[in-house]
Protein backbone atom coordinates (compact mmCIF):
# COMPACT_ATOMS: atom_id res chain seq x y z
CA UNK A 1 0.00 0.00 0.00
CA UNK A 2 2.76 2.47 1.09
CA UNK A 3 4.53 2.13 -2.54
CA UNK A 4 0.96 2.34 -4.28
CA UNK A 5 1.25 5.51 -2.10
CA UNK A 6 4.23 6.62 -3.52
CA UNK A 7 4.00 6.44 -6.75
CA UNK A 8 0.57 7.97 -6.69
CA UNK A 9 2.29 10.67 -5.15
CA UNK A 10 4.63 10.89 -7.64
CA UNK A 11 2.74 10.71 -10.51
CA UNK A 12 1.06 13.83 -8.82
CA UNK A 13 4.54 16.15 -8.68
CA UNK A 14 4.69 14.58 -12.68
CA UNK A 15 1.20 16.01 -13.91
CA UNK A 16 1.49 19.15 -11.68
CA UNK A 17 4.48 19.86 -12.98
CA UNK A 18 3.48 18.97 -16.43
CA UNK A 19 1.28 22.17 -16.70
CA UNK A 20 4.13 24.99 -17.08
CA UNK A 21 3.77 28.82 -16.70
CA UNK A 22 5.25 31.58 -18.49
CA UNK A 23 4.65 34.69 -19.76
CA UNK A 24 4.08 35.09 -23.27
CA UNK A 25 5.49 38.69 -25.02
CA UNK A 26 3.76 40.80 -27.40
CA UNK A 27 4.83 42.36 -30.30
CA UNK A 28 2.78 45.49 -30.67
CA UNK A 29 -0.60 47.20 -28.74
CA UNK A 30 -3.31 49.49 -30.56
CA UNK A 31 -3.48 53.19 -30.98
CA UNK A 32 -0.43 53.76 -29.23
CA UNK A 33 0.20 57.63 -30.18
CA UNK A 34 -3.42 58.50 -29.88
CA UNK A 35 -3.84 56.82 -26.42
CA UNK A 36 -0.09 59.15 -25.45
CA UNK A 37 -2.24 62.60 -27.07
CA UNK A 38 -5.21 62.27 -25.46
CA UNK A 39 -3.66 60.61 -21.82
CA UNK A 40 -6.36 60.67 -19.74
CA UNK A 41 -8.26 58.03 -21.78
CA UNK A 42 -5.54 55.60 -20.02
CA UNK A 43 -4.69 56.98 -16.92
CA UNK A 44 -6.68 59.39 -14.18
CA UNK A 45 -5.89 62.93 -13.64
CA UNK A 46 -4.37 62.26 -10.73
CA UNK A 47 -1.39 59.98 -11.94
CA UNK A 48 -1.15 62.41 -15.23
CA UNK A 49 -0.60 65.39 -12.79
CA UNK A 50 2.24 63.17 -10.56
CA UNK A 51 3.81 62.52 -13.66
CA UNK A 52 3.93 66.39 -15.24
CA UNK A 53 4.76 67.81 -11.84
CA UNK A 54 8.08 65.50 -11.46
CA UNK A 55 8.52 65.52 -15.40
CA UNK A 56 7.60 61.72 -16.10
CA UNK A 57 7.26 60.86 -19.67
CA UNK A 58 3.79 59.39 -20.49
CA UNK A 59 5.36 56.60 -22.80
CA UNK A 60 4.24 53.37 -24.50
CA UNK A 61 4.41 51.36 -21.50
CA UNK A 62 1.29 53.58 -20.50
CA UNK A 63 -0.99 51.96 -23.26
CA UNK A 64 -3.11 48.82 -22.31
CA UNK A 65 -2.77 45.63 -23.50
CA UNK A 66 -4.67 44.74 -26.81
CA UNK A 67 -7.90 42.81 -25.36
CA UNK A 68 -8.29 41.43 -28.57
CA UNK A 69 -4.95 39.59 -28.28
CA UNK A 70 -5.89 37.74 -24.87
CA UNK A 71 -8.91 36.98 -25.99
CA UNK A 72 -7.52 34.44 -28.68
CA UNK A 73 -4.90 33.71 -26.30
CA UNK A 74 -7.10 32.15 -23.80
CA UNK A 75 -9.56 30.81 -26.32
CA UNK A 76 -10.28 27.29 -25.34
CA UNK A 77 -8.22 25.69 -28.53
CA UNK A 78 -4.73 27.10 -27.30
CA UNK A 79 -5.17 25.05 -24.02
CA UNK A 80 -3.92 27.61 -22.25
CA UNK A 81 -5.28 29.88 -19.15
CA UNK A 82 -4.35 33.11 -18.88
CA UNK A 83 -3.69 34.31 -15.26
CA UNK A 84 -2.79 37.89 -15.37
CA UNK A 85 -1.26 40.62 -17.75
CA UNK A 86 0.96 43.73 -17.60
CA UNK A 87 0.77 46.87 -20.26
CA UNK A 88 4.51 47.51 -18.91
CA UNK A 89 5.56 44.36 -20.25
CA UNK A 90 3.02 43.86 -23.01
CA UNK A 91 2.69 40.49 -22.22
CA UNK A 92 0.57 38.29 -20.58
CA UNK A 93 0.85 35.19 -17.73
CA UNK A 94 -0.02 32.26 -18.80
CA UNK A 95 -0.52 28.16 -17.89
CA UNK A 96 -0.66 25.06 -19.73
CA UNK A 97 1.55 22.25 -21.11
CA UNK A 98 5.05 23.61 -22.50
CA UNK A 99 3.26 22.23 -25.84
CA UNK A 100 0.62 24.59 -25.73
CA UNK A 101 2.18 27.30 -24.65
CA UNK A 102 5.42 27.06 -27.22
CA UNK A 103 2.62 26.96 -29.73
CA UNK A 104 1.45 30.58 -29.59
CA UNK A 105 4.50 31.64 -31.15
CA UNK A 106 3.50 30.30 -34.14
CA UNK A 107 -0.02 30.62 -34.02
CA UNK A 108 -0.30 34.38 -32.96
CA UNK A 109 1.80 36.54 -35.22
CA UNK A 110 1.50 39.15 -32.73
CA UNK A 111 3.20 36.83 -29.96
CA UNK A 112 6.90 38.18 -29.44
CA UNK A 113 8.37 35.59 -27.27
CA UNK A 114 7.57 33.36 -24.23
CA UNK A 115 9.47 33.23 -21.34
CA UNK A 116 8.96 30.18 -19.19
CA UNK A 117 9.11 30.40 -15.15
CA UNK A 118 10.99 27.07 -15.13
CA UNK A 119 14.17 28.82 -16.81
CA UNK A 120 15.67 25.29 -17.36
CA UNK A 121 13.57 22.61 -17.93
CA UNK A 122 17.08 20.02 -17.33
CA UNK A 123 17.75 21.33 -14.14
CA UNK A 124 16.49 20.25 -10.98
CA UNK A 125 16.57 22.64 -7.49
CA UNK A 126 15.88 22.22 -4.06
CA UNK A 127 12.42 22.51 -3.03
CA UNK A 128 11.78 23.99 -0.38
CA UNK A 129 8.44 24.33 1.24
CA UNK A 130 8.01 26.94 3.65
CA UNK A 131 5.30 29.22 4.96
CA UNK A 132 6.41 32.40 4.15
CA UNK A 133 4.54 34.37 7.06
CA UNK A 134 5.93 31.65 9.87
CA UNK A 135 8.09 34.30 11.76
CA UNK A 136 5.96 37.11 11.05
CA UNK A 137 2.42 34.89 12.30
CA UNK A 138 4.27 33.94 15.67
CA UNK A 139 3.13 36.36 18.10
CA UNK A 140 5.59 37.36 20.65
CA UNK A 141 2.87 38.25 23.28
CA UNK A 142 -0.17 39.95 23.97
CA UNK A 143 -0.16 44.11 24.62
CA UNK A 144 -2.23 46.57 25.49
CA UNK A 145 0.78 48.43 24.21
CA UNK A 146 1.64 51.53 21.85
CA UNK A 147 3.34 51.98 19.05
CA UNK A 148 5.81 54.55 20.67
CA UNK A 149 9.16 53.12 20.53
CA UNK A 150 8.75 52.23 16.75
CA UNK A 151 7.63 55.33 15.84
CA UNK A 152 10.45 57.37 17.85
CA UNK A 153 13.17 55.11 16.38
CA UNK A 154 13.25 56.57 13.57
CA UNK A 155 12.01 60.19 14.55
CA UNK A 156 8.40 60.51 13.00
CA UNK A 157 6.58 61.51 15.86
CA UNK A 158 8.78 65.03 14.82
CA UNK A 159 6.91 65.16 12.19
CA UNK A 160 3.39 64.22 13.24
CA UNK A 161 4.15 67.37 15.70
CA UNK A 162 4.42 69.58 12.98
CA UNK A 163 1.41 67.77 11.11
CA UNK A 164 3.24 66.01 8.61
CA UNK A 165 1.30 62.73 8.91
CA UNK A 166 0.37 62.01 5.39
CA UNK A 167 -1.80 63.92 4.21
CA UNK A 168 -2.49 64.17 0.73
CA UNK A 169 -0.16 61.29 -0.05
CA UNK A 170 -1.64 58.04 -1.78
CA UNK A 171 -0.37 54.44 -0.65
CA UNK A 172 -0.89 51.28 -2.44
CA UNK A 173 -0.32 48.34 0.29
CA UNK A 174 0.00 45.15 -1.52
CA UNK A 175 -0.70 42.12 0.15
CA UNK A 176 -2.22 38.77 1.02
CA UNK A 177 -6.02 40.07 2.23
CA UNK A 178 -6.82 42.54 4.56
CA UNK A 179 -9.78 41.01 6.59
CA UNK A 180 -11.89 43.74 8.79
CA UNK A 181 -10.19 46.69 7.87
CA UNK A 182 -13.73 47.81 6.72
CA UNK A 183 -15.07 47.40 10.48
CA UNK A 184 -12.31 47.02 12.93
CA UNK A 185 -12.15 50.01 15.23
CA UNK A 186 -8.52 50.96 14.29
CA UNK A 187 -9.74 52.07 10.83
CA UNK A 188 -12.39 53.79 11.90
CA UNK A 189 -10.63 56.83 11.39
CA UNK A 190 -9.34 56.15 8.07
CA UNK A 191 -12.33 55.20 6.71
CA UNK A 192 -14.23 58.33 8.49
CA UNK A 193 -11.73 60.59 6.87
CA UNK A 194 -12.61 59.02 3.34
CA UNK A 195 -8.52 57.64 2.91
CA UNK A 196 -9.57 53.86 2.48
CA UNK A 197 -10.25 55.04 -0.82
CA UNK A 198 -10.37 51.66 -3.40
CA UNK A 199 -8.83 48.20 -3.80
CA UNK A 200 -8.77 44.91 -5.37
CA UNK A 201 -8.60 41.15 -5.55
CA UNK A 202 -6.05 40.56 -8.48
CA UNK A 203 -6.17 36.79 -7.16
CA UNK A 204 -9.63 36.22 -7.36
CA UNK A 205 -10.72 38.89 -10.03
CA UNK A 206 -13.06 41.00 -7.19
CA UNK A 207 -13.63 44.87 -6.55
CA UNK A 208 -12.78 44.48 -2.68
CA UNK A 209 -15.08 41.58 -2.05
CA UNK A 210 -12.38 39.53 -0.68
CA UNK A 211 -9.87 42.06 0.00
CA UNK A 212 -11.60 42.45 3.35
CA UNK A 213 -11.24 38.52 3.89
CA UNK A 214 -8.59 35.89 3.60
CA UNK A 215 -4.69 35.88 5.51
CA UNK A 216 -5.08 38.82 8.19
CA UNK A 217 -0.86 39.48 7.30
CA UNK A 218 -2.59 43.23 4.98
CA UNK A 219 -4.50 44.52 7.98
CA UNK A 220 -1.49 43.78 9.78
CA UNK A 221 1.11 45.79 8.13
CA UNK A 222 -1.73 48.60 6.77
CA UNK A 223 -2.20 49.48 10.75
CA UNK A 224 1.68 50.11 10.95
CA UNK A 225 0.61 53.42 8.70
CA UNK A 226 -2.98 53.64 8.59
CA UNK A 227 -4.13 52.59 12.30
CA UNK A 228 -5.20 54.71 15.05
CA UNK A 229 -7.29 53.53 18.96
CA UNK A 230 -6.54 56.38 20.57
CA UNK A 231 -3.98 56.95 23.22
CA UNK A 232 -2.90 53.33 22.47
CA UNK A 233 -1.79 53.10 18.65
CA UNK A 234 -0.80 55.39 15.75
CA UNK A 235 0.49 54.00 12.59
CA UNK A 236 3.18 56.20 10.90
CA UNK A 237 1.10 58.22 8.61
CA UNK A 238 -2.28 58.03 9.81
CA UNK A 239 -3.53 61.02 7.34
CA UNK A 240 -2.55 59.42 4.29
CA UNK A 241 -4.63 57.95 1.56
CA UNK A 242 -4.58 53.74 0.76
CA UNK A 243 -5.40 51.49 -1.91
CA UNK A 244 -5.64 47.68 -1.02
CA UNK A 245 -4.85 45.24 -3.13
CA UNK A 246 -4.75 41.51 -3.35
CA UNK A 247 -1.67 39.97 -4.80
CA UNK A 248 -0.36 37.31 -2.72
CA UNK A 249 -2.60 33.93 -2.72
CA UNK A 250 -1.58 32.10 0.64
CA UNK A 251 -2.71 28.90 -0.89
CA UNK A 252 -0.01 28.10 -3.11
CA UNK A 253 3.76 29.11 -4.24
CA UNK A 254 4.09 30.34 -7.85
CA UNK A 255 5.61 32.60 -10.35
CA UNK A 256 1.64 34.00 -11.38
CA UNK A 257 2.10 36.38 -7.65
CA UNK A 258 4.87 37.74 -9.41
CA UNK A 259 2.41 38.86 -12.27
CA UNK A 260 -0.12 39.98 -9.85
CA UNK A 261 2.02 42.38 -8.31
CA UNK A 262 3.40 44.03 -11.90
CA UNK A 263 -0.57 44.33 -12.65
CA UNK A 264 -1.12 45.85 -8.81
CA UNK A 265 1.81 48.13 -9.35
CA UNK A 266 0.51 48.80 -13.26
CA UNK A 267 -2.88 49.73 -11.36
CA UNK A 268 -0.98 52.06 -8.27
CA UNK A 269 0.69 54.04 -11.26
CA UNK A 270 -2.87 54.90 -13.19
CA UNK A 271 -4.13 55.82 -10.08
CA UNK A 272 -1.79 58.36 -9.07
CA UNK A 273 -0.43 56.85 -5.95
CA UNK A 274 2.81 58.13 -4.57
CA UNK A 275 3.62 55.13 -2.68
CA UNK A 276 3.93 51.26 -3.01
CA UNK A 277 4.04 49.03 0.22
CA UNK A 278 4.80 45.79 -0.31
CA UNK A 279 5.62 43.13 2.61
CA UNK A 280 6.11 40.35 0.27
CA UNK A 281 9.00 38.23 -1.38
CA UNK A 282 9.75 35.73 -3.50
CA UNK A 283 12.76 33.28 -4.15
CA UNK A 284 11.60 29.81 -3.80
CA UNK A 285 8.18 27.77 -5.58
CA UNK A 286 6.20 24.82 -5.16
CA UNK A 287 8.37 23.63 -8.20
CA UNK A 288 11.61 24.06 -7.55
CA UNK A 289 12.62 24.21 -11.43
CA UNK A 290 10.56 28.00 -11.17
CA UNK A 291 12.83 29.25 -8.14
CA UNK A 292 15.23 31.92 -8.44
CA UNK A 293 18.66 31.57 -8.13
CA UNK A 294 21.13 34.08 -5.89
CA UNK A 295 22.10 35.02 -9.17
CA UNK A 296 19.00 36.02 -10.28
CA UNK A 297 18.79 38.26 -7.74
CA UNK A 298 21.32 40.87 -9.42
CA UNK A 299 18.12 43.54 -9.39
CA UNK A 300 17.66 43.83 -12.92
CA UNK A 301 16.48 39.96 -13.40
CA UNK A 302 13.31 38.48 -11.89
CA UNK A 303 9.39 40.21 -13.48
CA UNK A 304 8.83 41.44 -10.20
CA UNK A 305 12.11 43.06 -9.87
CA UNK A 306 11.96 44.66 -13.27
CA UNK A 307 8.27 45.30 -12.73
CA UNK A 308 9.34 47.63 -9.14
CA UNK A 309 12.45 49.18 -10.71
CA UNK A 310 10.15 50.23 -13.97
CA UNK A 311 7.22 51.63 -11.25
CA UNK A 312 10.46 53.83 -9.99
CA UNK A 313 11.08 54.82 -13.02
CA UNK A 314 7.48 55.97 -13.04
CA UNK A 315 7.94 58.23 -9.80
CA UNK A 316 6.68 55.47 -7.85
CA UNK A 317 8.49 55.23 -4.30
CA UNK A 318 8.70 51.69 -3.59
CA UNK A 319 9.53 50.41 0.14
CA UNK A 320 9.64 46.65 0.73
CA UNK A 321 10.35 44.35 3.40
CA UNK A 322 14.04 42.73 2.45
CA UNK A 323 12.69 39.54 3.93
CA UNK A 324 12.97 37.08 6.92
CA UNK A 325 15.69 34.53 5.59
CA UNK A 326 18.75 35.83 7.54
CA UNK A 327 22.09 35.19 5.74
CA UNK A 328 19.78 33.31 2.77
CA UNK A 329 19.54 36.55 1.38
CA UNK A 330 17.33 39.01 -0.03
CA UNK A 331 14.07 38.12 -2.18
CA UNK A 332 12.65 39.93 -5.39
CA UNK A 333 11.71 42.55 -5.46
CA UNK A 334 13.64 43.53 -2.12
CA UNK A 335 16.77 43.39 -4.77
CA UNK A 336 15.61 45.62 -7.38
CA UNK A 337 18.01 49.05 -7.82
CA UNK A 338 15.18 51.14 -7.99
CA UNK A 339 13.52 49.82 -4.57
CA UNK A 340 13.77 50.76 -0.99
CA UNK A 341 14.44 47.87 0.64
CA UNK A 342 13.84 47.79 4.92
CA UNK A 343 15.99 45.35 7.46
CA UNK A 344 14.42 44.84 11.04
CA UNK A 345 16.00 45.44 14.43
CA UNK A 346 14.81 45.18 17.91
CA UNK A 347 13.28 47.65 20.06
CA UNK A 348 17.16 48.73 20.95
CA UNK A 349 18.39 49.26 17.53
CA UNK A 350 20.07 45.97 17.22
CA UNK A 351 19.85 43.73 14.29
CA UNK A 352 17.75 40.91 13.82
CA UNK A 353 19.16 37.96 12.98
CA UNK A 354 16.14 36.51 10.85
CA UNK A 355 16.35 39.88 8.42
CA UNK A 356 17.17 38.64 5.26
CA UNK A 357 20.74 40.26 4.49
CA UNK A 358 22.46 41.93 1.25
CA UNK A 359 25.15 40.48 -0.70
CA UNK A 360 27.27 41.67 -3.66
CA UNK A 361 24.83 39.48 -6.28
CA UNK A 362 22.94 42.93 -5.55
CA UNK A 363 24.25 45.97 -7.95
CA UNK A 364 23.28 48.37 -4.97
CA UNK A 365 23.15 48.95 -1.84
CA UNK A 366 20.81 46.09 0.22
CA UNK A 367 18.99 46.43 2.26
CA UNK A 368 18.57 50.39 2.18
CA UNK A 369 17.80 51.07 6.08
CA UNK A 370 15.71 49.82 8.80
CA UNK A 371 13.00 50.13 11.02
CA UNK A 372 12.28 48.17 13.91
CA UNK A 373 10.65 44.33 13.06
CA UNK A 374 11.11 42.48 16.29
CA UNK A 375 7.64 42.46 18.91
CA UNK A 376 6.67 45.68 16.02
CA UNK A 377 3.21 46.74 17.73
CA UNK A 378 0.30 45.52 15.01
CA UNK A 379 -3.16 45.56 14.87
CA UNK A 380 -4.51 41.79 14.19
CA UNK A 381 -8.20 41.51 12.62
CA UNK A 382 -9.61 41.01 15.59
CA UNK A 383 -8.66 44.68 16.23
CA UNK A 384 -6.45 43.17 19.29
CA UNK A 385 -3.18 44.99 19.90
CA UNK A 386 0.11 42.07 19.88
CA UNK A 387 3.67 41.83 18.51
CA UNK A 388 5.16 40.34 15.43
CA UNK A 389 8.42 39.70 14.04
CA UNK A 390 9.35 40.01 10.21
CA UNK A 391 10.54 42.47 7.98
CA UNK A 392 7.05 42.92 6.56
CA UNK A 393 6.72 44.99 9.68
CA UNK A 394 9.91 47.37 9.50
CA UNK A 395 8.85 48.07 6.34
CA UNK A 396 5.24 49.58 6.67
CA UNK A 397 6.37 51.61 9.24
CA UNK A 398 8.87 53.18 7.38
CA UNK A 399 6.58 53.50 4.32
CA UNK A 400 4.41 55.78 6.55
CA UNK A 401 7.11 58.04 7.99
CA UNK A 402 7.80 58.36 4.25
CA UNK A 403 4.54 59.02 3.97
CA UNK A 404 4.83 61.96 6.19
CA UNK A 405 7.77 62.98 5.37
CA UNK A 406 7.00 63.59 1.42
CA UNK A 407 3.45 65.22 2.52
CA UNK A 408 6.47 68.34 3.17
CA UNK A 409 8.10 68.16 0.22
CA UNK A 410 4.86 67.56 -2.32
CA UNK A 411 7.49 68.82 -4.95
CA UNK A 412 10.29 66.75 -4.24
CA UNK A 413 10.50 63.73 -6.93
CA UNK A 414 10.76 59.61 -5.72
CA UNK A 415 14.50 60.05 -5.93
CA UNK A 416 15.40 63.14 -4.15
CA UNK A 417 13.00 61.52 -0.94
CA UNK A 418 15.22 57.77 -0.78
CA UNK A 419 18.26 60.55 -0.77
CA UNK A 420 17.07 62.42 2.34
CA UNK A 421 15.81 59.06 4.13
CA UNK A 422 19.54 57.50 3.22
CA UNK A 423 21.72 60.49 4.37
CA UNK A 424 19.15 61.05 7.72
CA UNK A 425 20.22 56.92 8.22
CA UNK A 426 22.62 56.39 11.64
CA UNK A 427 25.59 54.63 9.20
CA UNK A 428 25.19 56.26 6.19
CA UNK A 429 29.02 56.49 5.94
CA UNK A 430 29.53 52.94 6.12
CA UNK A 431 26.74 50.96 5.17
CA UNK A 432 26.36 47.27 5.62
CA UNK A 433 24.69 43.85 4.41
CA UNK A 434 22.77 43.86 8.00
CA UNK A 435 21.01 47.25 8.05
CA UNK A 436 22.28 49.35 4.76
CA UNK A 437 22.87 53.16 5.99
CA UNK A 438 21.02 52.59 9.13
CA UNK A 439 18.72 53.74 11.11
CA UNK A 440 16.98 56.84 9.43
CA UNK A 441 16.01 60.32 11.40
CA UNK A 442 12.99 61.52 9.50
CA UNK A 443 13.55 64.88 11.45
CA UNK A 444 17.02 64.78 9.87
CA UNK A 445 15.77 63.85 6.76
CA UNK A 446 12.94 66.61 7.04
CA UNK A 447 16.06 69.07 7.22
CA UNK A 448 18.52 67.83 5.20
CA UNK A 449 15.45 68.14 2.31
CA UNK A 450 14.94 72.00 3.43
CA UNK A 451 18.11 72.79 3.17
CA UNK A 452 18.89 70.93 -0.13
CA UNK A 453 16.06 73.03 -1.61
CA UNK A 454 17.57 76.04 -0.55
CA UNK A 455 20.71 75.37 -2.29
CA UNK A 456 18.42 74.72 -5.27
CA UNK A 457 17.26 78.06 -5.56
CA UNK A 458 20.91 79.59 -5.82
CA UNK A 459 20.71 76.99 -9.12
CA UNK A 460 23.84 74.58 -8.31
CA UNK A 461 22.50 71.31 -8.11
CA UNK A 462 24.44 68.44 -7.14
CA UNK A 463 22.64 64.39 -6.96
CA UNK A 464 22.42 61.42 -5.62
CA UNK A 465 24.16 62.70 -2.40
CA UNK A 466 25.42 60.33 -0.94
CA UNK A 467 26.69 58.81 -4.20
CA UNK A 468 29.18 55.98 -5.29
CA UNK A 469 30.28 56.35 -8.71
CA UNK A 470 28.62 59.08 -10.76
CA UNK A 471 27.53 62.65 -9.51
CA UNK A 472 25.19 64.54 -11.79
CA UNK A 473 25.68 68.69 -11.43
CA UNK A 474 23.86 71.36 -12.48
CA UNK A 475 24.94 75.30 -12.46
CA UNK A 476 23.51 78.10 -13.42
CA UNK A 477 23.29 78.62 -17.14
CA UNK A 478 26.07 81.50 -18.23
CA UNK A 479 29.42 82.03 -20.36
CA UNK A 480 31.40 82.33 -17.41
CA UNK A 481 33.22 79.41 -16.82
CA UNK A 482 32.49 77.49 -13.07
CA UNK A 483 35.15 76.35 -11.21
CA UNK A 484 34.22 72.93 -8.85
CA UNK A 485 36.46 72.62 -6.18
CA UNK A 486 36.28 69.34 -3.46
CA UNK A 487 37.80 68.99 -0.39
CA UNK A 488 38.58 66.36 2.23
CA UNK A 489 37.57 67.03 6.11
CA UNK A 490 41.54 67.84 6.28
CA UNK A 491 40.41 70.75 3.85
CA UNK A 492 42.66 68.93 1.24
CA UNK A 493 41.56 69.19 -2.30
CA UNK A 494 41.20 66.38 -3.92
CA UNK A 495 39.61 66.96 -7.45
CA UNK A 496 39.23 70.95 -9.12
CA UNK A 497 37.98 70.78 -12.78
CA UNK A 498 36.39 74.02 -14.97
CA UNK A 499 33.24 73.30 -16.03
CA UNK A 500 31.80 75.11 -19.37
CA UNK A 501 28.30 73.36 -19.82
CA UNK A 502 25.22 73.76 -17.45
CA UNK A 503 24.64 70.21 -17.02
CA UNK A 504 27.02 67.44 -16.77
CA UNK A 505 28.38 63.95 -14.88
CA UNK A 506 31.17 63.83 -12.71
CA UNK A 507 32.90 60.38 -12.28
CA UNK A 508 33.98 60.16 -8.40
CA UNK A 509 34.34 56.63 -8.34
CA UNK A 510 38.05 56.79 -7.35
CA UNK A 511 37.14 58.85 -4.57
CA UNK A 512 37.55 56.85 -1.14
CA UNK A 513 34.65 57.16 0.91
CA UNK A 514 33.49 59.64 3.09
CA UNK A 515 32.00 63.58 3.71
CA UNK A 516 33.80 66.40 1.68
CA UNK A 517 32.84 69.80 0.55
CA UNK A 518 32.20 70.96 -3.15
CA UNK A 519 32.71 74.38 -3.85
CA UNK A 520 31.23 76.38 -7.03
CA UNK A 521 33.01 79.40 -8.26
CA UNK A 522 31.37 80.92 -11.13
CA UNK A 523 32.23 85.45 -11.43
CA UNK A 524 30.80 86.84 -8.52
CA UNK A 525 28.42 83.47 -7.51
CA UNK A 526 29.66 81.05 -5.14
CA UNK A 527 28.18 77.90 -3.60
CA UNK A 528 29.54 75.30 -1.36
CA UNK A 529 27.94 71.63 -0.70
CA UNK A 530 28.43 68.89 1.29
CA UNK A 531 28.44 65.38 -0.64
CA UNK A 532 28.84 62.24 0.85
CA UNK A 533 30.65 59.55 -1.07
CA UNK A 534 29.64 56.36 -0.10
Amino acid sequence: MKKILLISFVFFQLAAYAQQDAWVYFNQKENVQASIDNPISILTQQSIDRKNLHGIVIDERDVPVNEGYITMIKAPETGVIVFAKSKWFNSVYVRGSEEDINALVDSFDFVAAVDFADASLNMLRVDVSEDKFLIENTEVSFNYGDTQNQVEMINANALHLQDYTGEGIIVAVLDSGFPNVDTLGAFQRLRDNGDLVGGYDFVRRDDNVHAFTGNDHGTKVLSNMAGFIQDQFVGTAPDASYYLFLTEDVSSETPVEEAYWVEAAERSDSLGVHIINTSLGYKTYQNPNYSHTDADLNGSTTFITRGANIANEKGILVVTSAGNSGSSGVGAPADATGVLTIAAVDADENYATFSSQGSAFQATQKPDVAARGVAAFVVDDTNSIVTNNGTSFSSPIMAGGIASLWQAFPQATNEEIKDYVRMSASQFTTPDFFIGYGIPDLQLALDLGLSLQEEALFEFKVYPNPARDILNIQIPSSNEITTLRIFDVLGKSVLEQDITESSRQLDISAMAPGLYMMSFQSGNASKTFKLIKS
